[in-house]
């Protein structure tokens, strides 16, 4: 596969002279790709005279170029400005500067001695020899969209037609106005730090100074934008910043960014500015200081550890094929790719309809030379053919939730090899999709096809179904329907129908919006019990294949036959997980609800009971319901001494699992998280705790993780919770090993006889909307960041309700989050040793990343969240493992 280079998006490069200190400047603008060329001579000065370059890439393929501004003075090179890249583009720019080796000792002392003077109220102004590119990146920026003044004024200027009253715009209706309707209390803000800028005391404003607005908070210019963050700060106009207007900034990027723990200490990071900004204690801080902060904020917004040979690779490589014109050979390409990478659905799915297709042509060939077709015709047959493949459906589609069975073919044989057992809950929808085509088909033609057909006979073609009907011709349609065939066959697809319609997304999780009466016969409950069925329909199965009207011989009547083996094992699956689930009670050990309604219950472990990480298992509660099971990733570690489950309340079931648990347990004290808890370690005054049953564990995609070297998790919300019990056990390993080399066991240990733990690094990212959802694995995360020494667990939290870097409305929590952690380690976004993250990730980025750090190994990538995701991460894995020598293979939780 040929990798394509960027090509040049603007085709321009920028000019410009200043002087400054009596020198000749030249700012020499260059567009194109930041591969090779970067690395030599950009550009060459000779006093008043300079060159520029500028790179021209083949048209193959349209993407986005970088433009870098380098200011050049004699012996100097500065970035001055960067258009379009990310932070690791200005890390890579930044070796372009250049400084006089003769002068490196001097240029030591200045960098002291500016660092020195910006502590003094003397120091008026900021250095400006630092690289523009930090000021680019890490500006702040109050439009995301629309920033083009031309483009977005014109919508801009729409709006306000619509929203004006008497030809003015009210200051309740700006945020609308501007686009800001997400953050309309910092919208307020922004509108009155404009207009005390204007001297405009009015709350309403008229177009031509809506213009100058418009124009003011879109300027990318960083000293514009400083301005006017400032002026939003200083409420007063005294050109300082006093404590109290700190705190009330901080309240207000807090409740924009949906992060109330931090509005609650609000007062204590102000305190932490004013302490980092103002040393000497005058009680204000003025527009160099704040700027300084904005300056000296981390580079690398991604946190990723790269050294600077990958970062070239990292930015150079693209990864886009070269485009293939012959559509013959695009399309064969394709095909490879797709059976390449679906090889076993696909044999799996051949082989399935093989068989549907030859029972069918068994049973239509099989009529087709009996008497009854030529009274019935056609219509006979495709009924028989039909009816085949229904009983072997029938019988097939209990196979994939024998979990036991599945779990034991996946651990304990090599079957996985060939066999997609992650798949199985897929198959099953599939048989049923099957099972409806061969109801319509079978139950068509015998009502509108057969019956009228027989009815209508002569009595010359009714003498060979005498045998078969009685010496008398049914009479009526009615005769067929009343009958044991007909009343068995019609109540099973009034039952299929139901549990099949109860199944779909829309009504399991309560997608549509219905009236409160058809809502309650909806959701998972209606659901589970819909599907339980099955039963009924199974006994009626049984009857309608015995009573059949073309057949009387027993041998003849094969329903059973089908159906046997089948329901046997189920049967014990079934026998199994009750004597399972009774034999292994469990205690109570630790109950938490959190915040984001999470309910988190530690339980001992049974005698016996082993499980992997990745795996699951079933939880039941006789006081919410003695019939329900609900499955539930284990977030414990196997060597662990309890087993722990954290369950998001999403539905009827969890919900009034989480009020039974709420009222057993008691108010946190000020050192313990969690809304509500019940240590039932502690055994002073123990409630009495609801009765709890598990049943597993269950074997799961997740749990091949061992099979990899190096692994990448990546978790939505409550989908971290397998890739938890995945991260413990990776560091348990790593403990473990770490002992064995001390010599304090020995590696011929008993727990160390298990699979071979092949695992050596692994990539987390946890993407969450709230705030509080770090509380979750708090414990978990400190616990990795403080052993982990080497860096082998690399840990990336994202909090989305936070705005990205840069924008204007998370810049003091991007300050204050910066001196939080340098000063006590821990991060004020998640209350852990870890750094968080905002908005979402770039995940072109993270497998970019992960690729280069590990050519030629294969990467296990485990996802568990909400289906949105799935197709760009499938995406991303294959594309990645065409392209570079290092092969992502992914594996998606049944969330």
């Amino acid at each position: 596969m040929e990798i394509s280079q960027e090509r040049e998006n603007h085709h321009q490069e920028i000019w410009s002279e200043t002087e400054s200190n009596g020198s000749r400047s030249t700012r020499v603008g260059f567009s194109g790709s930041l591969s090779g060329p970067l690395s030599g001579p950009l550009v060459s000065n000779n006093k008043k005279k300079s060159s520029k370059k500028s790179a021209r890439f083949s048209d193959e393929v349209d993407q986005d170029y970088v433009e870098i501004t380098l200011d050049v003075r004699d012996d100097t090179v500065s970035v001055q400005n960067i258009r379009g890249g990310d932070s690791e583009t200005a890390l890579l720019a930044s070796r372009l500067e250049k400084r006089p080796s003769t002068l490196s000792v001097k240029l030591k002392q200045v960098s002291q001695e500016l660092k020195r003077m910006t502590s003094s109220k003397k120091f008026d102004r900021v250095d400006r020899a630092k690289s523009g590119a930090a000021r680019a990146l890490k500006g702040l920026k109050f439009m995301t969209k629309n920033v083009g003044t031309d483009r977005g004024w014109s919508q801009v200027e729409k709006r306000f037609d619509e929203l004006e009253v008497d030809g003015k715009l009210p200051k309740t209706r700006f945020s609308q106005c501007i686009g800001m309707n997400e953050s309309k209390d910092f919208a307020g803000e922004l509108f009155d730090a404009l207009a005390r800028r204007r001297g405009i005391t009015s709350a309403s404003i008229t177009k031509d100074e809506l213009r100058q607005f418009w124009e003011q908070i879109t300027d990318q210019s960083f000293d514009s934008r400083l301005q006017t963050f400032f002026d939003m700060v200083d409420k007063n106009a005294d050109g300082r910043i006093s404590e109290d207007e700190v705190k009330e900034i901080i309240t207000l990027s807090a409740s924009a960014n949906k992060l109330s723990k931090l509005q609650e200490r609000a007062e204590e990071y102000a305190a932490l500015i004013m302490e980092e900004l103002d040393p000497d204690n005058l009680g204000f801080i003025e527009l160099h200081n704040l700027e300084m902060l904005l300056l000296q904020a981390p580079a690398q917004s991604t946190h990723m550890h790269t050294d600077s040979r990958v970062l070239s690779q990292m930015l150079s490589q693209k990864l886009v094929p070269t485009k293939e014109y012959n559509p013959i050979k695009r399309s064969l390409r394709s095909l490879n790719y797709f059976i390449e990478d679906n090889w076993k659905r696909i044999w799996v799915i051949a082989l399935w309809l093989s068989i549907c297709a030859a029972l069918f042509t068994w049973k239509f060939i099989q009529y087709k030379n009996r008497s009854a077709f030529r009274v019935m015709g056609y219509c006979v047959t495709i009924a028989k053919g039909a009816a085949e493949t229904l009983k072997f459906n029938m019988a097939l589609i209990l196979m994939p939730v024998c979990r036991n069975t599945i779990t034991w073919l996946r651990s304990k044989t090599k079957l996985g090899v060939v066999v997609p057992f992650d798949d199985n809950i897929n198959f099953h929808k599939v048989i049923a999709f099957g099972i409806a085509i061969g109801v319509g088909l079978h139950a068509i033609s015998h009502l509108t096809c057969d019956f009228p057909r027989l009815l209508h006979a002569t009595d010359a073609e009714y003498v060979p179904m005498k045998k078969f009907f009685g010496d008398h011709r049914p009479n009526n349609y009615w005769w067929f329907v009343k009958g044991t065939e007909g009343w068995t066959g019609i109540v099973m697809v009034v039952l299929m129908a139901i549990a099949f319609t109860l199944a779909q997304p829309w009504f399991r999780r309560n997608k549509l919006k219905l009236p409160p009466l058809l809502k309650k016969l909806t959701g998972f409950n209606a659901f589970w019990y819909s599907h339980h069925l099955f039963v009924i329909v199974y006994a009626l199965l049984i009857v309608h294949g015995y009573f059949l009207y073309l057949s009387k011989k027993w041998y003849k009547k094969t329903t059973w036959m089908y159906l046997a083996i089948p329901m046997i094992i189920y049967a014990c699956e079934r026998l199994l997980r009750a004597f399972r689930s009774g034999y292994k009670s469990v205690k109570i050990l630790k109950v938490a609800v959190y915040p984001g309604n999470v309910l988190a219950l530690h339980v001992s472990k049974p005698q016996g009971f082993k499980y992997h990480s990745g795996q699951y298992i079933f939880v039941n509660c006789a006081d919410v319901s003695p019939f329900q099971w609900h499955p539930f990733s284990i977030t414990s570690a196997p060597g662990d001494d309890y087993v722990s489950v954290h369950i998001r309340t999403a539905g009827d079931w969890t919900s009034q699992l989480k009020a039974v648990f709420a009222k057993a347990c008691q108010p946190a004290s000020g050192d313990q998280s969690g809304l509500l808890r019940a240590d039932m370690l502690q055994g002073n005054n123990i409630p009495r705790m609801p009765k709890l049953l598990i049943d597993g564990p269950y074997g799961a995609p997740a749990q091949d993780y061992k099979d990899y070297e190096v692994i990448l998790l990546v978790g939505l919300g409550i989908g971290a919770t397998p890739l938890i019990s995945i991260l413990k056990d990776v560091l348990n390993n790593m403990k473990q090993q770490k002992d064995i080399e001390q010599g304090v066991v020995e590696s011929g240990v008993k727990n160390n006889k298990r699979k071979p733990f092949a695992t050596n690094r692994a990539y987390f990212y946890w993407v969450t909307r709230e705030q509080g959802s770090f509380e979750w694995f708090k414990g978990v995360m400190d616990e990795i960041a403080d052993y982990d020494k080497d860096g082998l667990i690399e840990l990336h939290n994202y909090c989305t309700s936070v705005y990205e870097e840069g924008d204007a409305r998370s810049a003091l929590i991007t300050m204050l989050q910066s001196l939080h952690h340098a000063k006590s380690g821990v991060d004020i976004v998640s209350g852990t040793r870890v750094k968080t993250h905002f908005a979402r990730p770039n995940w072109r980025t993270v497998f970019k990343h992960t690729a280069l750090k590990h050519p030629g190994k294969r990467v296990g990538v485990f996802y568990c969240g909400a289906a949105g995701l799935v197709g760009q991460l499938k995406s991303l894995s294959l594309d990645f493992s065409r392209k570079t020598n290092t092969k992502f293979e992914f594996h998606k939780e049944n969330f």
